[in-house]
């Protein structure tokens, strides 16, 4: 059961076209919820394209809405998100658009109503930032990109 009390709300304005809808989750244990596109857009082989939803949001102050991949369209066809995960900041009010690539070896066609992307939303935590001339150690140190293996 959810305590209600404590889920933020999400206020959307939807145009008023084929295809536009409020996202929704496709199973109960979802943590996304579908994106679908507004409009039809050909993605050629190689090449992206910023597929608009008709969406806009209104978020509270401290929630961020990530735009990630679909795994169906990725796995069949090759077709991700290309800023994964894209972020919808809260102040945000454009319409929400989904930037995909064609990874596939044939053009794709998007239609209007296509769940096209996810949308997963998290909690922001800010930070101060305090300048210093030191930092303390740790065991990694300043290895990175590969320094703790493959295996």
């Amino acid at each position: 059961m959810h305590d209600t009390a404590r889920i933020p709300l999400v206020y959307i304005q939807l145009e008023d076209q084929p295809g536009v809808s409020i996202p929704a989750q496709a199973t109960s244990g979802s943590a996304g919820y579908d994106l679908c596109a507004s409009q039809q857009v050909l993605i050629k082989a190689g090449s992206y394209a910023r597929i608009p939803t008709g969406l806009r949001l209104s978020m509270p102050a401290g929630i961020e809405g990530q735009v990630r991949p679909r795994s169906g369209l990725a796995a069949k066809h090759g077709i991700t998100v290309l800023n994964a995960p894209g972020t919808i900041d809260s102040d945000y009010r454009g319409e929400v658009c989904v930037l995909l690539i064609n990874h596939g070896q044939e053009d794709f066609l998007i239609e209007p109503g296509m769940r096209i992307a996810q949308l997963v939303f998290a909690r922001i935590t800010t930070v101060d930032f305090v300048k210093t001339d030191s930092l303390d150690e740790s065991d990694r140190g300043e290895g990175g990109f590969g320094s703790t293996g493959t295996r």
